[in-house]
């Protein structure tokens, strides 16, 4: 007997929803009566801002930036002693506040040496 001939064929969602407009406009939900919290400003948004308004359109520097920009994080090891392991350094790179601007800058320039140059990209893999 099989798991899957005794449970049930079909899956019900459900989720709720107001039929009455007037009430709710009346009555203005808080999800959780959170408090809102202030907005801050963050000090490196024009740095990403700047990061991420680099344009990949040279081909020199599309395998510059994928040479320089390691595809994986070259901070994480495992530290070894008689072939067994002692402990585990985690990556730190997602530690870096522009970590995702810089990824997303290695990204656009493998895509443009792979669909506007026609460049194999597996070396940078």
């Amino acid at each position: 007997m099989k798991v899957f001939d005794i449970t049930t064929k079909k899956i019900f969602l459900a989720s709720w929803v107001s039929i009455n407009q007037a009430e709710t406009t009346h009555h203005k939900a808080t999800q959780l009566n959170r408090p809102v919290s202030k907005p801050y400003w963050d000090v490196l948004q024009p740095l990403r801002q700047q990061v991420d308004s680099i344009q990949v359109s040279d081909r020199q520097l599309a395998h510059r930036l994928c040479k320089l920009i390691p595809s994986q994080c070259p901070f994480e090891r495992d530290v070894k002693l008689f072939g067994k392991t002692l402990f585990h350094i985690p990556p730190m790179c997602k530690l870096n506040p522009l970590y995702e601007e810089v990824v997303g800058l290695r990204f656009r320039a493998m895509c443009y040496l792979a669909d506007d140059c026609g460049e194999d990209v597996s070396q940078y893999c």
